[in-house]
């Protein structure tokens, strides 16, 4: 009965949080990775504008997927942990499991605060979201082309 009514929980719990980005309007994948500037002219990305560009959908959808991916397998190490049932081995491994997924997902999250520090850095950006990089980059060296 106790193991029904985890298995129940695991499984209400594993949909609410497949949805809940849904019913928030959460941020998803971009529509497409490359930009259309890179796509519409012949030979790619014109501007540095447009490799940032690029360079921050590649990042995002990275992200989006490997954040996707660690879910189900910590949903998966759940499982193994709730079905264990005693067995020290099974539990072991889930455990194993749920540190190396949350070690992954921390080094990507580090990654992508290091990148987008940098990036900052460079640009002599405010620190915050990717999505005004193009415009920081474009005031850098405006007064260089002016």
């Amino acid at each position: 009965m106790v193991q029904r009514f985890a298995a129940v929980t695991i499984v209400l719990l594993m949909v609410m949080f497949l949805f809940a980005p849904v019913m928030v309007l959460g941020q998803g994948l971009p529509s497409q990775i490359v930009p259309k500037s890179c796509t519409d002219q012949p030979g790619g990305c014109q501007s540095i504008c447009d490799v940032a560009l690029l360079a921050q959908n590649v990042l995002n959808t990275g992200i989006y997927i490997a954040v996707f991916i660690s879910a189900l397998l910590f949903a998966y190490a759940g499982w193994e942990a709730v079905t264990a049932g005693g067995n020290a081995e099974k539990m072991s491994a889930a455990r194993r499991v749920f540190s190396n997924v949350l070690v992954g997902l921390l080094i990507i999250l580090a990654g992508w605060i290091v990148i987008d520090t940098l990036m900052r850095s460079i640009t002599n950006a405010n620190f915050g979201p990717w999505n005004k990089i193009c415009e920081a980059i474009l005031s850098h060296f405006e007064h260089y082309f002016a």
